[in-house]
Parts: C-alpha cells; structure tokens; sequence
C-alpha cells in the first residue's frame, strides 16, 4: 500500500492493544486483522508516551458522538473521509437504514476489502467505498454512489487533518459544510501547533517524514478554524477532560490559555442554518 495508507495500520494496532484489555473502552475484534503485522510494528516505531491513550479516548469519543448523531439528529448517511482502517461499519450498532461510505485511496481500500473478505456482511446497514484522491476532486464519487447532498450527513474527519497544509484544511473543512444539508454533524480531531514543533515530538516527527507521512498542521484555536469554514462548534474536547477521559488520560490537562502546550483536540460541529 501507499505510505499514508500504513498509517491506518498502527492506529488499528492501537484499537486491537485497547480491545484485548479487561477493562476495554470498546471492542474491535477486527482490529488485530487489519493492523497486520505492519501494524504492530509502525506502532512500535511511532508511539510515544500519550499515544495509545490518546488513540482509545479518540476512538471512544468518536464512537459515543456517532451514536449520538445517530439518535438525536436521526442521520442516515455518514460518510468517513480517509476511512483507513476504520471498522466501524463492523462493529458499531448502527440504525436500520443507514448507509456508510468510506472515502479513501484505491490501494488501502483494496487491501482492507481483502483483509476483512472473510467477515460477516452485518444486517440492516449497506457500505459503499468510494476510490478518491482527496486533494482532488471526490464529491462527484461520493454523488455516484448514492450520497445526497439534500440529506443531513455525519462526516467523520479523523487522523486526517493533521497530514494536509493549512489551505487543504480549509478547504475540506469549508467543502464539507458547503455540502451538508442543515443538521449535519462533523466529528474529528486536529492537533496544536505546538504539539508540531514541541522538541519532545522531534523523533516521532522525524520518523512521520521519513515515512513519507509528515505531520503538516495544527491550530491553538480549532473553535475559529471550524467557525471560519462556517460550522457550528457543539464541544471542543482536549483528552483528559470531562467527557474525553474515560480513565485512560495519564497526564494533567493545561488551561487552555497556557501557550506553547502540545494538545490534542477532539470537536463535534453542526451544520444548523439553510442559507449559505
């Protein structure tokens, strides 16, 4: 596979280290088959101390905000952008009736497709992968395969926004709302500038870059990114805090008004209003 396409193999890693723990946030028993061997290894050679905690609390957050749009928003397509190795589809109790697609690059969704072959195909729900380069043209794809503008949409944005320049982040983000019927969800996550340029972080980066996967953007103020691209900011969550904790954050969590802290920051948004 592609280089940024093995990046969803630790994060699967990850979800498989979270899953065999007795006291599991959640449960991915899909996990260990689309990390791979490779998996394991590039979370060997990439974690650093937070990362696996980080990665069950985003996952956990991610699959709480889900069910939530789900319930409250009554959403019936939700389409992952940079799907990876996400099983959700899988694993999540999905309402009768929804749709998910899965966006990402040919080779990864190729692979995963043959790693998970042998899997049940789960009742009541329909996926659909849509092979799209995203700096390029993909709502036409998605268009093709059945999504509907004029419906509300949970997009899912996450481990995504942190390996695009800043006016890719822009314009996906402002993309997606110029997209979303009203009562569209975003959920994702984005990083602090600080968190790219805290000397700590150097080996990890390094070791991103000479992957062919650098770490490219961050914001201290992911309220005015999301705002900026005309979203509706519901909760912007650093891990650690009430309500993206989950007893797996180990460290104190700095006020935000602390300058040159390392952060990670989990967001849901909504698209509320008709008019553009």
């Amino acid at each position: 596979m592609e280089a940024v396409s093995r990046t969803a193999q630790w994060t699967a890693a990850a979800r498989a280290l979270e899953t065999e723990r007795e006291d599991r946030l959640f449960a991915d028993p899909y996990a260990r088959t689309v990390a791979g061997t490779v998996g394991f290894e590039l979370l060997d050679r990439y974690a650093g101390a937070g990362t696996v905690p980080f990665l069950a609390i985003r996952t956990t957050y991610l699959d709480r905000a889900i069910g939530r749009a789900m319930r409250e928003q009554e959403i019936r397509q939700v389409v992952f952008l940079a799907a990876g190795m996400d099983t959700r589809y899988y694993r999540l109790d999905w309402p009768t009736g929804v749709t998910v697609y899965e966006l990402d690059r040919p080779a990864l969704l190729e692979a995963k497709a043959a790693m998970l072959a042998d899997e049940p195909e789960p009742v009541g729900r329909e996926r659909r992968t849509v092979a799209v380069d995203l700096t390029q043209d993909w709502t036409g794809p998605l268009k093709e395969a059945g999504w509907r503008s004029e419906q509300a949409t949970l997009w899912v944005v996450e481990g995504l926004l942190f390996f695009l320049p800043e006016d890719a982040v822009r314009s996906l983000i402002t993309t997606l709302w110029q997209h979303s019927a009203p009562g569209s969800v975003l959920l994702g996550d984005v990083i602090s500038k600080a968190a790219l340029e805290n000397p700590l972080s150097r080996p990890f980066m390094k070791a991103l870059e000479e992957d062919g996967n650098p770490w490219l953007f961050g914001t201290e103020e992911p309220e005015q990114l999301l705002t900026s691209c005309g979203w509706t900011v519901r909760e912007v969550k650093q891990p650690g805090e009430d309500g993206a904790d989950f007893g797996r954050w180990p460290y104190p969590v700095p006020p935000r008004e602390v300058p040159r802290v390392p952060r990670s920051f989990l967001f849901t948004a909504t698209r509320d209003e008709a008019t553009s």
